[in-house]
């Protein structure tokens, strides 16, 4: 039974359930790396990096002019990205270009935006 704060009245794990929950639980370093991405993401610029990066390969010059921030505002965000792994870069010339890492950021994004146009 649940009161009306939300807390179970009464002690009584369900063993039956939480015991191979238990048994597959995160290790603390994918709960640790889980965790960074999302506060990664909790930056509005990165969000908006990402999202630019979703749609094109581009370099600093060109994400910092779409969002009306100098250059080095931009690699400062683009080297935590990098960090993560969210985003690569390759060089071509005098210029550095980047993108998504890999499918799976793109699906991350994808599938957090469509949360929040369908709430």
């Amino acid at each position: 039974m649940i009161d009306n704060t939300g807390d179970c009245e009464e002690v009584c794990v369900h063993h039956d359930i939480v015991d191979p929950v238990k048994a597959n639980m995160l290790s603390d370093k994918e709960a640790i790396g889980l965790a960074e991405i999302f506060k990664a993401l909790g930056d509005v610029t990165r969000v908006k990096i990402l999202y630019l990066l979703a749609n094109a390969e581009l370099c600093v010059c060109d994400i910092a002019d779409a969002l009306n921030m100098t250059q080095s505002a931009i690699s400062h965000q683009l080297r935590v990205l990098r960090d993560l792994r969210l985003v690569k870069f390759r060089k071509d010339g005098k210029s550095v270009f980047y993108s998504l890492d890999d499918e799976h950021i793109l699906q991350l994004f994808s599938q957090g935006l469509e949360h929040v146009e369908h709430q």
